[in-house]
């Protein structure tokens, strides 16, 4: 049995080889259908080729208002009617906004498949976007910023991308800021939605209890409708990087600091993803047998938890590690960071580190499908990305070809010791971090 079918149980109709059916609607919707009879649940996930980085500069925020609007009312149903009509099945509808797309879906019982269908569809092409949930929901996401701002975290990374995108579309937070939500019209709101909401921008996963007819049949009657739109001109340019080490502290009276360090990356769809994510997992995402968690926690007792991360999107991302110290102990943790990132550029790692990253890598791949849910999500961005179907059967693969040298090589690339935006977030006169 392979072992994505053993981790995922071994139920009739799963096996390793994940192995959907995808077609083109005539007005340009891209679908993609994967039968799953185990359970009789449907996923019904939309994923729309727009996000923050589509946001006018002095209006981030916008893509995502749009998204938290489509689910609050359309033309033919209020935004209580969908919900109650949703709850009444024991179903979900969800829709929200990331960087790089926007997704909405609507979860149900393979009874109520025909009711998600229309409910999903209703949202996608007939948002009502009244002026009465347009003031109620900006006024909720301004709510939950300001519960964002004593938070340090948050403000050490809004900090961070501010330093790392500096003119470019990432550098954002995808639900705006105070300023830029204020300036959002009801008419941005209308435009924005007519101008990147189109047939041609949607990718259409529906996964479990039903049959390629069925889907196919529910996707003409639902969909087929829709017009063919235009599809606004993409400017996919990469971030500028840090040319220094660069610093900012941010006083807060507190007795940790809060620290993010790092840099751009690189984008998902680069040849050198898969080395990466080897190299970070040894460095600082594998948790307690990380490097970073190793060095910064258990041999020096500076920090609780201490992690690194290369985001994976459609433009470069950002590479950081994060952790929290005591005030005193800044400057320490710091160089204990520098120190690693350092140390795995320098020389290769052990055959052991190497070992243990892949085998954790390879046999947690599953866990990331293992609901309809997260399979259509998966199903959707392996194709936004491009990256193939046969991602699922050969990821492992990909993963265990990387070697000791390839390690050292993409830490060398990749990693920067000496060019990368740092922003500390504490008491910073008793923190004495050089500028």
């Amino acid at each position: 049995m392979g072992l994505c079918a053993f981790l995922l149980g071994s139920r009739p109709g799963i096996a390793a080889e994940i192995a959907p059916t995808k077609f083109v609607t005539a007005n340009g919707i891209t679908v993609i259908v994967l039968e799953q009879h185990f359970l009789p649940i449907v996923e019904i996930h939309a994923l729309i080729k727009t996000g923050s980085a589509q946001d006018p500069p002095d209006k981030a925020g916008l893509a995502n208002l749009v998204a938290s609007l489509l689910d609050e009312g359309t033309t033919t149903r209020t935004s209580r009617q969908l919900a109650e009509q949703i709850d009444f099945v024991g179903g979900a509808l969800e829709a929200k906004a990331s960087e790089d797309f926007t997704t909405a879906s609507a979860r149900v019982l393979k009874k109520d498949i025909e009711l998600g269908f229309t409910l999903l569809a209703d949202m996608l092409q007939r948002p009502a976007f009244s002026k009465q949930e347009f003031e109620r929901i900006r006024t909720q996401i301004l709510g939950e910023m300001a519960s964002d701002s004593d938070d340090p975290g948050h403000i050490a990374m809004k900090a961070f991308n501010q330093l790392v995108f500096h003119g470019h579309p990432y550098r954002w937070p995808v639900n705006g800021t105070e300023e830029t939500l204020h300036k959002i019209t009801l008419a941005d709101v209308q435009a924005f939605y007519g101008r990147e909401y189109s047939p041609s921008q949607i990718i259409l996963t529906i996964v479990g209890d039903m049959t390629l007819e069925q889907a196919t049949a529910l996707t003409q009657t639902n969909f087929g409708a829709w017009k063919k739109g235009t599809v606004a001109a993409r400017n996919l340019k990469n971030p500028v990087p840090v040319e220094r080490r660069t610093v900012q502290l941010i006083e807060k009276d507190l007795t940790q600091s809060t620290i993010v360090l790092g840099h751009a990356g690189i984008p998902r769809t680069h040849p050198d993803f898969y080395a990466v994510t080897v190299m970070n997992y040894i460095l600082g995402a594998g948790g307690f047998s990380s490097r970073l968690m190793d060095s910064i926690r258990d041999k020096q007792g500076l920090a609780y938890g201490i992690m690194s991360h290369f985001d994976a999107r459609l433009m470069p991302g950002s590479f950081w590690v994060n952790l929290q110290t005591k005030t005193e102990t800044t400057n320490q943790a710091i160089a204990g960071v520098l120190s690693e990132i350092k140390s795995i550029r320098d020389a290769p790692v052990s055959d052991q580190e190497l070992a243990e990253a892949k085998s954790f890598l390879i046999g947690s791949f599953p866990l990331r499908f293992d609901s309809t849910a997260k399979l259509a999500n998966v199903l959707a961005q392996v194709e936004f990305y491009g990256l193939g179907f046969e991602y699922f059967s050969e990821y492992a693969k990909w993963i265990d070809r990387v070697t000791k040298e390839d390690v050292q090589r993409v830490a060398k690339q990749y990693l920067d010791p000496k060019r990368y935006a740092l922003v500390v977030v504490g008491n910073t006169a008793k923190a004495k971090v050089k500028r």
